[in-house]
């Protein structure tokens, strides 16, 4: 008798809950990697993802007047997307493109940025105030943190913005010590053809 209740009132909801986390985040994750142009790996998750909510649901369909299956399942989804997103901030997957535009003189940025691996092409321009300094660069996702410290030591005041960049050609890149998540452990499905 007990064990009825335990299971059906506390262990099933909790299993629905982690199914759903679980699957979300797995969709979550998926739908980037579609957006970042990875898009070979995706079929493979998304069977995952609905294989996962299949299974979450079956248990729902058996026991349609359990409150509690509908809010596991409800609490599952919530989490399950804040999961996937700070997975995917995590993996810090792809390429951004950041541009930066400096009101004082960005010489020794530019500098510090060179030897820091990070090649920079840098333009003159006009601002609303007077001249500036326009900086562009492509740099991999993981790196940024370290860049913005950077802008903000040498150039406290620069205005800046850093956007996906969802594919790269040419350009001048440092070699790769530190591969991507998907790039070192699933190579075969995520090299660009």
């Amino acid at each position: 008798m007990f064990g009825d209740v335990f299971t059906s009132w506390f262990l099933i909801p909790f299993l629905i809950f982690l199914a759903r986390i679980l699957d979300v985040s797995i969709g979550t994750i998926r739908i980037i990697l579609i957006a970042k142009g990875l898009k070979k790996i995706a079929p493979i998750l998304g069977f995952l993802e609905s294989f996962i909510w299949i299974i979450a649901v079956s248990q729902i369909m058996l026991n349609l007047n359990n409150f509690y299956y509908y809010f596991a399942y409800s609490m599952g989804f919530a989490t399950g997307t804040y999961f996937g997103i700070v997975l995917e901030e995590k993996l810090s997957l792809g390429f951004v493109i950041v541009r930066v535009i400096t009101y004082k003189d960005a010489t020794e940025l530019v500098r510090h940025l060179r030897e820091s691996n990070h090649p920079a092409t840098v333009i003159d321009a006009e601002g609303q105030n007077g001249d500036v300094k326009v900086i562009f660069l492509v740099i991999k996702r993981s790196s940024s943190a370290d860049l913005i410290q950077s802008i903000k030591h040498y150039n406290p005041n620069a205005f800046y913005t850093i956007e996906d960049v969802k594919f790269v050609s040419g350009g001048v890149f440092p070699s790769q010590t530190n591969p991507m998540f998907a790039g070192k452990y699933f190579r075969f499905i995520t090299r660009k053809k």
